[in-house]
């Protein structure tokens, strides 16, 4: 029954991602005919820039980020421990650690050149740089603070989300001056949002595999199983049809 309902409100949460682009390209439409006055219309497509963000944030924080796994003693060969281990652990926790210290540069970027002309926040040097993913590991490994990072992720999503309503809206060119602006070599600068975030769920998810309970303290974490791969696919799935709200929408 719970499953049921899951697939419910997933099918009914895609459906409206789908059906949202169209209902404000008809906004913008009745915008467009008086578009130098404020009326309800043009009130109702400016905010309408908040509604998908504001989904991704809380289907993020219902479904992808307080997982829970089966932790059973295991005293078989399907284990990753010892070196490999240390490795895992490092690559993953620098990884994410790094895309947190450079999406919130992006955000603090994008507020400054917006709203403050003149005025550039000069972007990280390598000991600054190492000391902020330090800072951020150190976070990640304490479960209240994981989560707590996880939230201000999700807020700074929203953010630049926002900002980028507003980019298009207003028909604001982005050059290289932005640093959002040289991720990927893309124009299409939701989609270079989506892909950071998808990239650092991704990465979350897997640190929260590696941490669950007491691995890191048992130095033992067990090869993930099939059951464990249903989240990535599930954040492939919902993320994709995300892009093709975008999408439609431009």
């Amino acid at each position: 029954m719970i499953i049921k309902n899951n697939t419910t409100k997933l099918i009914f949460t895609l459906s409206f991602l789908i059906i949202l682009p169209f209902v404000q390209k008809q906004w913008f439409n009745l915008y467009s005919l008086n578009i130098n006055d404020i009326s309800f219309y043009s009130i109702l497509y400016y905010l309408s820039g908040a509604i998908c963000p504001s989904l991704v944030c809380l289907n993020s924080l219902k479904n992808y980020t307080y997982y829970n796994f089966n932790k059973e003693k295991i005293y078989s060969i399907k284990v990753i421990k010892g070196k490999r281990l240390l490795f895992i652990v490092a690559i993953n926790l620098i990884f994410l650690s790094y895309l947190i210290v450079d999406y919130t540069y992006i955000n603090f970027d994008l507020i400054f050149n917006l709203f403050f002309e003149g005025i550039n926040i000069p972007k990280p040097d390598i000991p600054q740089l190492s000391f902020l993913i330090f800072l951020i590991s150190i976070l990640l490994i304490i479960k209240k603070s994981r989560f707590l990072l996880k939230k201000i992720i999700l807020i700074n999503f929203i953010l630049i989300s926002l900002y980028l309503w507003h980019l298009q809206i207003n028909n604001i060119s982005v050059d290289d001056q932005f640093h959002i602006y040289r991720y990927f070599g893309l124009d299409d600068l939701n989609l270079i949002n989506l892909l950071i975030l998808v990239a650092i769920e991704i990465s979350f998810y897997t640190w929260s595999f590696i941490s669950y309970k007491t691995n890191l303290s048992d130095w033992i974490v067990p090869k993930p199983q099939k059951g464990d791969v249903i989240p990535f696919f599930n954040i492939f799935i919902f993320y994709f049809f995300i892009i093709i709200y975008y999408s439609i929408l431009t």
